[in-house]
């Protein structure tokens, strides 16, 4: 007996390890999973045919070219980036890396914002830009996705004339007609 008491201690050391380990190897429970907010995805700002069409097509990535880059869109209509209307009522654009384009549809969103991109994302999401501006002769959007972003930049284009149309310069005047010579007298 004499020796079991001294074991007593030493059992219930042991006892009180395995509980303590039993309870180290509980895991925790798994944390809430922060759900994103579902934006609601409104009319956008104008509909799709508003910007179908022929544009010059330039980027900045410094708001402070903005201005050289929207003259540089302009010339560049000798090559034109054409908008079309696709079959569901989006428009065809190209997306992020995608060498053909794809349909894509102008979703709105809270604040008078519209954005551009996959009709089965919500607005705002990364493959989406976002109109910055949007007058009928000029459409600037910036990419939601910072990255894509950095490399492409915002994108600025403007309208081309009809196609065939020359561009309108400033007339030159005509010269004016000399006096006729007075008839000897």
């Amino acid at each position: 007996m004499r020796h079991f008491r001294r074991r007593i201690p030493i059992l219930s050391l042991a006892a009180l390890a395995i509980a303590l380990a039993g309870c180290a190897t509980q895991s925790p429970p798994p944390p809430e999973t922060a759900v994103a907010p579902v934006v609601p995805t409104l009319p956008p700002a104008f509909p799709p045919q508003d910007i179908v069409g022929r544009w010059g097509l330039a980027a900045y990535h410094v708001d402070a070219d903005r201005t050289r880059i929207e003259a540089a869109a302009k010339q560049s209509c000798g090559q034109p980036y054409v908008i079309s209307l696709g079959p569901s009522g989006g428009v065809m654009m190209h997306l992020a890396d995608q060498p053909t384009p794809t349909e894509l549809a102008l979703k709105g969103a809270p604040g008078g914002k519209t954005y551009i991109g996959p009709r089965e994302d919500p607005p705002g999401s990364a493959q989406d830009r976002v109109v910055e501006q949007f007058d009928g002769r000029m459409l600037i959007l910036r990419w939601m996705d910072p990255e894509v972003q950095g490399r492409y930049g915002t994108m600025v284009y403007v309208r081309c004339g009809p196609e065939g149309a020359k561009q309108k310069t400033a007339a030159k005047p005509k010269p004016k007609a000399k006096p006729a010579a007075k008839p000897p007298a």
